[in-house]
């Protein structure tokens, strides 16, 4: 009796394993987008969100990737201000931003919080773009696309 319940009990793992959900990884064979909306210019918040979006998201293949840049975040693309780092390990801010838009991201300034916060396009670290309705909405709406928030 002992065996044919142990038989029992392993044939049912055995079903439950083979009925497990994917890894995510092969869940993601679709590669849906992301949209990371950032409020902070926190840089340990901030360099987690770069690093996720770019690292993480980007690399595995995931398009587009999106960072729009609001309230307080605005401030981490202004190339007037020494760009704040994590730790010395680590490429500043600037470095972060610079190297996801290279490898295909897409970083948007929020053009009214740039305005508030006296920032003008000229003012933003190359390949930045000022955000507008034509620029965010289809980043943040697109049909495969996920959204994140710092």
């Amino acid at each position: 009796m002992m065996l044919s319940r142990r038989l029992a009990l392993g044939s049912l793992a055995a079903a439950a394993l083979s009925a497990a959900p994917l890894p995510l990884a092969a869940q993601a064979a679709d590669k849906p987008g992301l949209f990371v909306n950032l409020t902070t210019d926190d840089v340990w918040a901030a360099s987690k969100a770069v690093f996720f979006a770019h690292q993480r998201v980007l690399k595995a293949g995931h398009k587009p990737v999106s960072i729009w840049l609001n309230v307080r975040a605005v401030y981490l693309a202004d190339k007037r201000r020494a760009p704040a780092r994590l730790n010395p390990e680590m490429p500043d801010i600037h470095a972060m931003l610079q190297a996801f838009i290279a490898d295909g991201g897409q970083v948007i300034a929020c053009m009214a919080c740039s305005r508030v916060a006296g920032l003008t396009k000229a003012d933003l670290i190359d390949g930045v773009v000022m955000g507008s309705p034509d620029v965010v909405m289809p980043a943040l709406m697109g049909p495969d696309i996920r959204t994140l928030t710092w």
